[in-house]
C-alpha cells in the first residue's frame, strides 16, 4: 500500500516544483545574486564631486547624510570623513 509521500514522489506536480527550485537556484548562482551592481565610489578631488557622489560616498560609509543637506555640508562631512 502505498504511503502519501510516495503518492508525492510519483506526482508530477513535484517533479515541476524541484526542478523549477534547482533552475532559480542556478539563476541565482550565475548572477550571484547582484543583478544591479552598486556605482563604484568616485575618486579625485572632492570639490569636482556632484552632491549625488558626494552622498553616495557617504553612503557607503554608513555616514547616511540627510536629504536636506546642502552641497557645502555634504562637502564638509567628506572632507570630515577622509583619511
Amino acid at each position: 500500500m502505498p504511503t502519501p509521500l510516495d503518492n508525492a514522489m510519483k506526482s508530477k506536480n513535484a517533479v515541476l516544483a524541484f526542478s523549477g527550485l534547482v533552475t532559480a537556484a542556478l539563476a541565482w548562482s550565475f548572477w550571484g545574486g547582484d543583478i544591479f551592481p552598486s556605482q563604484a565610489d568616485p575618486t579625485g578631488n572632492p570639490e569636482a564631486w556632484t552632491r549625488e557622489e558626494m552622498r553616495r560616498w557617504l553612503a557607503a560609509r554608513n555616514l547616511y547624510p540627510d536629504s536636506n543637506d546642502t552641497r557645502e555640508q555634504l562637502l564638509e562631512r567628506v572632507k570630515a570623513n577622509m583619511r
